[in-house]
């Protein structure tokens, strides 16, 4: 089937362009075809933009183990609506995804449950060096260096060492340390107050996480990629290690600081946790600088009725996943970020950090993973509207400007109208560790 997208402004990445797209068997054929070029479909994009389809590296859509939260066709429902045509899941599900064998079997799971396109990391533990050193068909090692569920903490510098140097796939983790945690914890005495986790899990214990996790990766000089960056601090570590170290931040450590406790409570209850105003403009300064390179976010679903939980028995998560680029296209319309940013930081940069192929960019033979989106439509965000199956966003009330109207999966429309093809599947994205990420 061939698609022909007319009159569109094109995000490439030489800039924007306004010309039409040719879409056939699921890839890009041509950018400004000649205009004798025949399609089944003729798609009028006057005044909208055209993207990438956004690439979410970091989500917990809970499936094996924990469906009553989320599970990977409700949380592609989400993608899909969003604007995410492909996203890569974290390893604690229940079981953890510490095998080949259970990284295997998720993605059965998802070829006959996701709308979107997946991958899924796999998952270190104290004793798994093997089966990392034999994973593939994934983005990479995911190291929980902090609090976490099951057997996945890895806090011990033995079993540190050996996974960054008897390994070779990208490797990604959360950075809290638990010594600095501990302590806090032991200083605040009682915890039943929701703003005390921003005392408990403060800047050092970001810090002091995220240096120990660079200081392993400089000395195996090993690709090491840093999860939800919380502190302007941590920035100054990128500075002195550039060309080895990437990272990323999630819109609500872009958006919410210490202030909304007030407001929402538990519902901004987040590991790491939010910090302060002054930490929320030196993180978008560190995107602008390409100090941070990518924004995910870390969609991480529980029910009302867990949130609401006294602290510390609530949670730490909260879906965004479904708002995430109008999010960003809203921080476009507040001239904080341009269209073109935008691109780099969700669907390019995304690509390169993990060697995906095909992806991340429009050009000629890149897979036909799009996203047409008006940049002047206002929409409140709804609890009632949420197509993830917690089926509510800490954004609630919030009107945005800039919005997804329309998505393409392989060529294959996924969203359109506010309705998902539900019925529709992805595909699992490829990647070529050989290409040495972003650096490269």
């Amino acid at each position: 089937m061939r698609t022909l997208i007319q009159h569109a402004d094109l995000v490439l990445p030489t800039g924007i362009v306004r010309a039409d797209l040719l879409i056939e068997n699921g890839k890009i054929l041509g950018i400004d075809p000649p205009r004798n070029a025949k399609a089944d479909e003729v798609v009028d994009a006057t005044g909208l933009h055209l993207l990438p389809g956004v690439i979410d590296p970091h989500v917990h859509f809970r499936d094996p183990g924990l469906t009553h939260k989320e599970d990977l066709h409700t949380g592609s429902l989400a993608c899909a609506k969003g604007g995410v045509t492909s996203f890569f899941e974290m390893p604690n599900t229940k079981p953890n995804t510490t095998s080949v064998a259970a990284l295997h079997d998720k993605l059965a799971i998802a070829a006959s449950k996701s709308v979107v396109n997946y991958g899924f990391y796999i998952g270190a533990t104290e004793t798994n060096v093997a089966e990392l050193a034999a994973a593939k068909r994934t983005p990479g090692i995911k190291i929980f260096i902090g609090s976490s569920t099951g057997d996945l903490l890895v806090d011990s510098q033995d079993a540190l060492e050996r996974i960054f140097a008897e390994t070779t796939l990208p490797i990604c983790a959360h950075c809290e340390d638990e010594a600095v945690v501990a302590s806090n914890k032991a200083r605040l005495g009682t915890l039943d107050d929701v703003r005390q986790h921003s005392q408990l899990r403060d800047e050092l214990a970001a810090v002091v996480s995220t240096k120990r996790a660079i200081d392993l990766a400089y000395r195996h000089h090993h690709r090491f990629h840093v999860l939800h960056v919380s502190t302007a601090a941590e920035v100054d570590l990128f500075r002195e290690h550039r060309g080895l170290i990437t990272a990323e931040v999630g819109p609500h450590h872009l958006l919410f600081n210490t202030g909304d406790y007030d407001r929402l409570g538990s519902l901004v209850q987040m590991n790491p946790s939010i910090k302060t105003a002054a930490d929320n403009a030196g993180l978008w300064q560190a995107l602008r600088d390409g100090l941070i390179q990518v924004v995910a976010t870390d969609h991480a679903p529980h029910t009302l009725a867990e949130k609401a939980l006294p602290y510390p028995q609530s949670p730490s998560g909260m879906p965004a996943i479904e708002n995430s680029l109008a999010l960003m296209l809203d921080s476009r319309h507040r001239g904080e970020s341009t269209l073109e940013q935008i691109v780099s930081w969700m669907c390019d940069a995304p690509a390169r950090v993990w060697d995906i192929v095909n992806k991340g960019r429009i050009a000629e033979g890149y897979d036909a993973d799009l996203v047409l989106v008006d940049l002047q439509k206002k929409q409140t965000v709804r609890n009632a509207d949420q197509l993830t199956k917690c089926g509510w966003s800490p954004w609630d009330g919030v009107e945005l400007t800039g919005w997804p109207v329309r998505t393409w999966v392989m060529g294959q429309t996924v969203f359109q109208e506010g309705r998902v093809d539900v019925n529709h599947r992805g595909q699992e994205v490829q990647f070529d560790h050989t290409r040495g990420g972003f650096w490269a």
